[in-house]
């Protein structure tokens, strides 16, 4: 639509079923890759998609026609799809149902890169759970806890 203008940028979080450490340093960067271009296929614009052995941080300008809900079923879907084809895992991978998508201002920008860039740095100090949980806090997001995250029976 002419005249229309946008800036929304979101930090999407997601995590491993179960939160299994399967995402191997041997991969990772692939599959971050196609994250990132799976992101930018849907008209978004990818800023930067890192994460550890257990989840992923996608970092992007959100495009106001594609709802985040929608674009987090096509890039899960798809890169799960992506690692399974490949055998980049011993057994089936699938990624946890559910994610945390939190938005920033411009000012914010660079802040938010780094933090997504250090992240292995960042969770030498800290846990996935410990970090999700601070978001949900941080962003003023009710929760309870024994519904966050799929555990393992």
């Amino acid at each position: 639509m002419a005249n229309t203008y946008h800036q929304v940028y979101i930090q999407v979080v997601f995590a491993v079923k179960y939160r299994d450490a399967v995402i191997a340093d041997d991969w990772k960067t692939t599959v971050f890759s196609v994250i990132g271009n799976l992101i930018n296929e849907t008209g978004c614009k990818t800023i930067i998609v890192n994460g550890v052995e257990d989840h992923v941080h996608c970092f992007l300008g959100l495009k106001p026609t594609v709802s985040i809900s929608e674009l987090m079923k096509t890039v899960k879907a798809k890169s799960s799809k992506y690692i399974n084809d490949q055998k980049l895992t011993i057994s089936r991978f699938e990624w946890q149902e559910g994610y945390g998508a939190f938005s920033y201002s411009q000012s914010q920008i660079d802040a938010v890169y780094k933090y997504v860039a250090n992240q292995e740095e960042h969770h030498k100090k800290k846990t996935f759970k410990q970090e999700y949980l601070e978001f949900l806090d941080k962003f003023h997001i009710p929760f309870e806890e024994r519904y966050v995250f799929e555990e393992l029976i």
